[in-house]
């Protein structure tokens, strides 16, 4: 099963930034959120996508690290576009959160 929960981190991780990345893109959203902090979302998708290329092999936790250090960035700014109402063109149902894998229930 260990292999099972290090594929559900990757393609999570992957997932998120993937989504994350298009939502902040949104034309949608351009008007919602500063070039400052869209540069910095995109960037560090960017940046954690290509981590992904070169890390294929990478351990769970590892990938669960990641997206830590990407939800640190992404969360705050995407919470943002919350603020004060919900925006045309939303991207809260794009971006999932944390390990979409079986629970431990699930497993056992």
């Amino acid at each position: 099963m260990a292999t099972c929960g290090r594929i559900s981190a990757k393609n999570s991780l992957e997932c998120y930034a993937f989504n994350t990345k298009s939502c902040v893109e949104d034309d949608r959203l351009k008007d919602k959120l500063s070039e400052e902090d869209k540069k910095k979302v995109v960037d560090k998708c960017k940046e954690t996508i290509s981590w992904l290329e070169d890390n294929q092999l990478a351990e769970k936790d590892e990938y669960q690290h990641k997206q830590k250090e990407l939800e640190n960035v992404c969360s705050p700014i995407i919470s943002s576009l919350y603020q004060g109402g919900r925006p045309t063109g939303t991207c809260r149902g794009q971006a999932p959160r944390g390990p979409q894998g079986p629970t431990i229930e699930e497993v056992h």
